[in-house]
């Protein structure tokens, strides 16, 4: 038995744990249908040559970052620690959903299995978990760099930044597995196209003939704290990050203490507008394609622009990355 055949089995095992909250006939289907972006053959070769191109970019661009943060002893500080972790994280959540696209594409099919979208949803929702916690440590870990400077390699200690990070993954973990478990125990019968490129948690929801009220609730609830949360935890951090630059007295002093934040939070507004964006844009119009359009800036283009922030705003990326090129014949 593969790997994948024992997560299928441990999530199909706990989901039968929690099948008594609601009766549910025993209808089950094989596989959806991905409808993605549009059906006019002539576009297809366009879709597949610009989503691979970005496919590609962003991971050879997160994987210079990665590749610049472990080579380099003066980058082994919390900040870039984090940040390495961000980009191995980005590598991961771009590889959830546009290879499967890029396959349909040029197979000229729209099929995805019932246990493959389950994955995907999984992993899905894990990796933009940790997206989200990770941008919010980060943001933690710039507010003690500038607010508590003389105290800041004492408390960013590399136990304290590893247990974040572990934190960081067990939350998400769990929160995945719940958001799982909780699909499958509804039951689906003839609707089985999902207006998306990926197998997004409510368009799902919505092909259920289930009851749905419980996936909702605990949908929206995880929204509320998952999200609200880390959300507002970012702005604490930079609304004491401000006040504290705020009481220098120099230009250059502030110069340099906001130049150490602004990659962060050039990427926290990216990842929150286009969320947000996303969010407006489906409760605005009834067309799930638009949806999906929407979609793709916080699930591809995000990805692909972190490294480009973080390596043309950041001095100390950049000198790595030149020295490392230039060693090469």
């Amino acid at each position: 038995m593969h790997d994948y055949d024992y997560v299928m089995l441990f999530l199909s095992y706990f989901s039968s744990s929690i099948a008594y909250m609601e009766p549910k006939n025993d209808t089950r289907i094989s596989e959806f249908l991905l409808l993605g972006f549009s059906e006019e053959p002539e576009l297809q070769p366009f879709l597949f040559g610009f989503f691979l191109c970005m496919y590609l970019v962003t991971i050879l661009g997160n994987l210079l970052i990665i590749l610049a943060v472990s080579s380099d002893s003066h980058l082994h500080t919390p900040m870039y620690f984090f940040l390495a972790n961000l980009s191995f994280v980005e590598i991961c959540f771009i590889s959830t959903t546009v290879p499967k696209m890029l396959m349909n594409i040029h197979a000229k099919k729209k099929v995805i299995t019932y246990k493959s979208c389950i994955m995907q949803m999984y992993f899905f929702l894990l990796f933009v978990g940790l997206d989200n916690f990770l941008l919010t440590v980060m943001a933690y870990d710039r507010f003690m760099a500038i607010c508590n400077p003389l105290h800041y390699m004492v408390i960013m200690n590399p136990g304290l930044c590893g247990l974040l990070v572990l934190v960081s993954w067990v939350v998400s973990v769990l929160h995945s597995l719940l958001q799982t478990l909780m699909v499958l125990r509804l039951s689906f019968c003839t609707e089985v196209e999902i207006p998306h490129f990926f197998c997004e948690l409510n368009q799902v929801i919505q092909l259920a003939c289930s009851d749905t009220f419980l996936n909702n609730m605990v949908m929206y609830l995880a929204t509320v704290l998952l999200a609200g949360g880390p959300l507002a935890g970012v702005l604490y951090s930079y609304s004491k990050i401000v006040s504290s630059i705020s009481k220098i007295q120099s230009a250059k002093g502030k110069y340099k203490a906001f130049s150490t934040c602004a990659s962060h939070l050039s990427v926290v507004s990216l990842f929150y507008c286009t969320g947000l964006g996303v969010y407006l844009s489906s409760a605005a119009t009834q067309s799930s394609h638009s949806s999906a359009e929407a979609s793709v800036m916080y699930t591809v283009v995000t990805p692909m622009l972190n490294p480009f922030i973080y390596s043309l705003r950041n001095r100390d990326i950049k000198r790595v990355l030149n020295v490392f090129f230039r060693r090469k014949p």
